[in-house]
């Protein structure tokens, strides 16, 4: 009886250990099951795309082939807060406790470009921004202190409307679509040569030809002829890069004058894009190219409503011709390159956008009486004046002629020497001329001399690369500006406080400076 309680009890409580494993086991295995996926996609890695190029590559699940690149630069430009430009101006052009000695700068560049084929040709995207720290430098607050300025002049932090974040700054270099033979967005103007206004160096203020070099908005149509051989029409926006002043020099002053200003800013809306024709050759020899653009110039008011009335618009036109001729037999790779601009009432189709508008580039003087020297220039599409429809005067447009070019040598795969120079003239009309010099900010500068704003401007340079891995290049260049100003004599100046420059008696001569750029730039 014992023993058949102990093997009653034995059997229930084996089934029991033997039986709820087994129910959990069945459980979990029809949890298991119940969620097991189906069968997994295979992994769609990245694949090389060689329609375009190295370095492209299919966007995973489309016919896309997308390449990334951009480049992080280090530079310090000597001599200049500019970079690429010798101190004309400001701060920089004062020579006295106020010009730095250098500016170091940081950028980083990033560019996305995307093609597909299709049936209508190619289509593609292209987008680069960069993203800078400039050191910046101080201009005089006029009462024994200083302002800092950061990249566009603007004292900080008080910056982000400039278009800076903090103490850098961010910018759209090109965003465009070229579809069909159309290119439509930012990019390159088309009147630009291939090296827009570098023939073989880095400098900025090169004068001698239109240029620019960080696109402009467009809307363009290009034929391809074939055997290298293309033509292009353009419709491009003037607004930002393609003008220069509109000055009513009625409202000149003195204190505006002395810094190359020659008149109030007087720009009317914009009304009309430029018009731009390109044709170019560009075979194994070299590349042969010929632009032509229109701009129109349109003021504003000659007062300070529209009863005032205003001056009718007027055209100004430019040309530009550009010649590139490689393989010549002093080096494998060596290049000459070379252009020529005229422009009348387009300035900065004649002379690149990147060149200051207003120059005062104080020196030395011997002369009796003289506190220091000052070189002045001011630049502009058209110049008028009056202040009523009864006293206003039609628009005289500026006329600037140029050339420049540059010589690459490839000492070996490492290194080169390049060598460059330009020279650029801007003359004004006798009309402008009287306008100028008869307004009342000019009276109130006494000048004993001539006064004639005609000048002319030259630029040389050098700059050597080494280049010790692909894509690494240390470089060191030098650059010299030139300023030939036609007028003479002396003038009273009054006080200009963002330079820290007294009213005091200056002599009106000519002007250089130079400056010398450092770089580390890795591409990738």
């Amino acid at each position: 009886m014992t023993f058949s309680n102990m093997s009653f009890g034995s059997h229930r409580t084996i089934k029991q250990v033997v039986l709820t494993p087994t129910a959990a086991l069945v459980a979990l295995g029809g949890a298991q099951a119940a969620d097991l996926p189906v069968k997994a996609k295979a992994i769609e890695y990245v694949k090389v795309c060689s329609l375009y190029g190295a370095g492209f590559y299919y966007v995973p699940g489309s016919d896309t082939c997308i390449k990334l690149g951009g480049f992080v630069r280090a530079d310090a430009t000597l001599g200049s807060y500019s970079f690429g430009m010798t101190p004309v101006s400001g701060p920089a052009g004062a020579n006295n406790r106020l010009s730095p000695a250098y500016a170091a700068r940081a950028r980083i560049d990033l560019t996305m470009d995307t093609r597909t084929a299709t049936e209508y040709g190619m289509l593609r995207t292209f987008f680069e921004t960069t993203l800078n720290w400039v050191s910046g430098s101080y201009t005089a607050a006029g009462n024994g202190s200083t302002v800092y300025q950061s990249i566009g002049g603007v004292p900080a932090p008080a910056n982000a409307g400039a278009g800076n974040v903090g103490y850098g700054s961010v910018g759209v270099y090109f965003a465009f679509i070229q579809f069909a033979g159309f290119t439509i967005g930012k990019a390159v103007s088309q009147y630009s040569s291939p090296w827009v206004q570098y023939p073989a160096g880095n400098f900025d203020g090169l004068p001698g030809s239109g240029g620019n070099n960080t696109g402009v908005n467009q809307v363009t149509y290009t034929a391809d002829f074939g055997q290298g051989i293309t033509a292009t029409a353009s419709l491009q926006d003037p607004t930002a890069y393609y003008q220069r002043n509109i000055w009513n020099t009625t409202y000149a002053t003195s204190a505006g004058i002395v810094t190359g200003v020659y008149g109030s800013p007087s720009f009317g809306g914009t009304m009309a894009p430029d018009l731009v024709g390109m044709m170019r050759v560009d075979q194994a020899w070299g590349l042969f190219q010929a632009s032509v653009a229109a701009h129109n110039n349109h003021a504003a008011y000659y007062g300070a409503d529209e009863t005032s009335g205003h001056a009718s618009d007027r055209w100004g036109w430019a040309g530009q011709l550009a010649l590139s001729i490689k393989n010549i037999p002093t080096g494998a790779g060596d290049t000459i390159n070379l252009q020529a601009a005229y422009a009348n009432g387009a300035i900065n189709f004649g002379i690149n956008e990147n060149i200051p508008a207003s120059w005062a580039r104080y020196g030395n003087s011997a002369r009796a009486g003289a506190y220091q020297s000052i070189g002045l220039a001011g630049i502009a599409d058209a110049i008028y004046s009056g202040t009523t429809a009864a006293t206003g005067t039609a628009l005289q447009l500026t006329t600037t002629y140029g050339f420049n070019a540059g010589y690459t040598h490839n000492w070996n795969p490492y290194w080169n020497t390049a060598f460059y120079g330009g020279w650029a003239a801007v003359r004004y009309t006798d009309s402008a001329k009287a306008q100028i010099c008869g307004s009342s900010g000019m009276a109130a500068l006494g000048l004993t001399g001539a006064c004639n704003p005609d000048f002319n401007i030259a630029g040389v340079g050098t700059v050597t690369r080494w280049s010790p891995v692909k894509n690494l290049t240390f470089l060191a260049e030098l650059d010299a500006t030139f300023l030939d100003q036609k007028y003479s004599g002396m003038i009273r100046a009054p006080a200009v406080a963002g330079v820290g420059k007294p009213a005091a008696a200056y002599e009106l001569r000519n002007q250089s400076a130079l400056v010398g750029l450092l770089r580390v730039q890795r591409n990738w």
